[in-house]
């Protein structure tokens, strides 16, 4: 249950800023089985992990009365006066659907002079969840400055709740709990949205083995997963049987990661990968692109166990998984082919916030 506090007086900024983070996430296997109406009736499950990659808000005071959003990465700025009306639209609709929603529900409608400004540590459209993890950021940094007593599930409900209803942005829900929560999960979704995250308790040798295999790259190419989740939702609404089967698919793929996980069964993991990869191209159009098909036949080529993207589709950053002595040869193979690949390492914190002295 979101905490509804009561009134409260404005921010008391004036001493300290306020800095949160919120990690980004690969998602394994389950991918698109969060999405309603499918999880309402079949239930989902997905397994993500979140990485060294983070989205980060800041709150701070901001003179003259006026109301400051900022996000230096896509060189967005939208300054209020008192009193302005304040646009829901444009790059800033996170920023802003936050702010109105935190001083609305726990300040009674008050609206304090705020600079209100983020960064993430990858572009828009890349798949790793970032749009989600910067709104849980943002409410991260608004829960600590408001002294609210919300753990990680209310953090991610609120979020999912200003992202997908509030703003009605199309997505699932796995993002915002993998980014409040942190670490491997795998993650239910049941009817009536409830949520039961289960943290994997993975042997260091097995996990160490793990992020050793896998290799991340980035294609180059931000995608707008909006039309891909459109797809898949009409599918699922009008019954098609081929989308179903696929997302029962997935959801099988969910469980078989875990198990291989928890096993320490690497090549396992790579065949997994591939199915899921299979599977996902089955429940809409545009999932696979020229440039991701491109980098695929050539990952596999070099090794590869397996692989898919990370995330709804149509470009972003795809993950695969190889013998980590072969990881430097399938990495410098991507880059060399226009990709931007790397090493990835796990993170087990979730979301966090501070304070700083001015």
């Amino acid at each position: 249950m979101i905490q509804t506090a009561p009134q409260r007086p404005p921010l008391a900024m004036a001493l300290n800023g306020v800095r949160a983070r919120a990690p980004l996430r690969l998602g394994l296997a389950g991918g698109g089985t969060d999405l309603s109406p499918y999880c309402d009736q079949f239930g989902g499950a997905v397994l993500n992990a979140t990485i060294d990659r983070f989205a980060f808000a800041h709150l701070s005071a901001e003179p003259e009365g006026r109301i400051a959003f900022r996000a230096s990465d896509i060189r967005a700025e939208e300054v209020y006066a008192p009193g302005q009306a304040m646009s829901v639209n444009g790059p800033l609709m996170l920023h802003k659907a936050v702010y109105q929603y935190m001083t609305r529900t726990y300040l009674g409608g008050q609206q304090p002079s705020l600079t209100v400004s983020t960064t993430t540590d990858a572009p828009p459209g890349s798949g790793l969840g970032s749009s989600s993890a910067l709104v849980v950021a943002l409410v991260e940094a608004f829960r600590m400055a408001l002294d609210l007593q919300l753990g990680p599930y209310e953090i991610a409900q609120l979020a999912y709740r200003i992202e997908r209803q509030d703003l009605g942005l199309a997505g699932g829900r796995q993002d915002q709990y993998a980014a409040a929560f942190g670490g491997i999960n795998f993650i239910e979704f049941l009817a009536e949205e409830r949520v039961i995250v289960n943290p994997l308790r993975v042997r260091r040798g097995y996990l160490n083995e793990l992020e050793s295999s896998l290799v991340i790259c980035f294609t180059g190419q931000s995608r707008q997963s909006a039309g891909i989740i459109a797809r898949q939702v009409e599918g699922l609404r009008q019954m098609d049987g081929l989308v179903i089967e696929n997302m029962h698919r997935l959801k099988a793929d969910a469980g078989a990661m875990k198990q291989a996980i928890l096993g320490g069964d690497i090549r396992e993991v790579g065949r997994v990968l591939m199915r899921s990869w299979e599977a996902k191209k089955g429940t809409a159009s545009g999932i696979a692109t020229p440039v991701v098909d491109e980098l695929f036949d050539l990952a596999m080529a070099q090794g590869a166990w397996g692989g898919k993207v990370s995330g709804a589709g149509g470009g972003g950053f795809l993950m695969f998984c190889t013998d980590p002595e072969n990881r430097y040869r399938l990495t410098s193979a991507l880059n060399e082919a226009g990709g931007q690949a790397s090493a990835v390492k796990f993170t087990f914190d979730g979301a966090e916030a501070w304070t700083v002295k001015r």
